[in-house]
């Protein structure tokens, strides 16, 4: 078990009445336990917790009338990773696929699975089925993509990212979700922190369900898988935005982090893929 202090300082000129959907809080899984959250809003508003979508995404929704928004969170995340041997991770047939994964192998927004099949077969059709075989798409797109901060914008999608051939932590994930559905392995998004990632961020990984558990990967490989904490799950980024804003609002401001509160716990682990899963099966 890890202990990990994640947070996020958000602020917001509201010009006009806004409704705010803030999907930044830490969620609750069974490898996942929220050991101490605040939620803090100045002013003062207030507002409404709830749930959304077949992953239970916790939320804060609220109203806001014009003003300077403030936004702080602050969460203890205990983790419980479990670590698995690689070798013996293979794919599962699609007639062998648990119903509640099938969505996960169709195309979505930013994720056009549909039109990077030739591609997906022809690079990867060959390499070993299995771990190893998301392994290599990670490894091919973490080398011939470029890393670049406000490269890509919210229309970006995996097709744009492999012409390009740059973009952020998203814009990997999608390319790697999609190339992974091309070849009929199940993959989705997941947004959260992420210990020792540099410059600090909001980070977006994916998971790929291989045997009869998902596994998370991170094609940027900027930091240690072990120190994921999941904030969302998706189809893609669009159904896990840390804000969804209606109505006259820009940010200002934006800080996150995530610690680990026994120092080199997590940043001694290596950064390339571990066979990692922080989700039932």
């Amino acid at each position: 078990m890890t202990t990990v202090q994640v947070g996020c300082d958000l602020m917001y000129s509201v010009t006009n009445p806004t409704s705010f959907l803030f999907n930044v809080a830490a969620a609750r899984t069974a490898h996942q336990t929220i050991r101490e959250e605040t939620l803090q809003l100045n002013p003062y508003i207030k507002y409404e917790t709830s749930s959304l979508g077949t992953e239970d995404i916790q939320v804060y929704r609220l109203y806001v009338e014009p003003c300077d928004l403030q936004l702080q969170y602050r969460a203890n995340v205990d983790l419980y990773p479990e670590i698995y041997d690689t070798s013996g991770i293979i794919e599962t047939g699609y007639s062998q696929l648990p119903n509640e994964v099938l969505p996960y192998l169709s195309p979505s927004r930013y994720c056009e699975s549909d039109r990077l099949t030739h591609f997906a077969l022809r690079m990867f059709g060959n390499a070993e089925p299995g771990f190893s075989r998301v392994t290599a798409i990670c490894d091919w797109i973490n080398s011939n993509l470029d890393y670049e901060a406000g490269s890509t914008g919210e229309s970006t999608s995996a097709c744009d990212v492999l012409i390009q051939r740059v973009g952020v932590c998203r814009d990997y994930a999608h390319l790697a979700i999609a190339l992974c559905r091309a070849l009929c392995i199940p993959a989705r998004y997941i947004s959260g922190y992420a210990v020792a990632l540099q410059p600090p961020d909001f980070h977006g990984f994916f998971e790929a369900y291989l045997g009869s558990r998902w596994y998370l990967f991170d094609a940027t490989r900027m930091a240690p898988v072990q120190g994921f904490v999941r904030i969302g799950t998706g189809r893609d980024a669009a159904d896990a935005s840390f804000a969804t804003i209606i109505g006259e609002a820009t940010l200002t401001y934006m800080a996150v982090w995530a610690e680990q509160t026994e120092p080199n716990q997590i940043t001694n682990q290596p950064v390339s893929p571990s066979a990692v899963s922080t989700t039932k099966s």
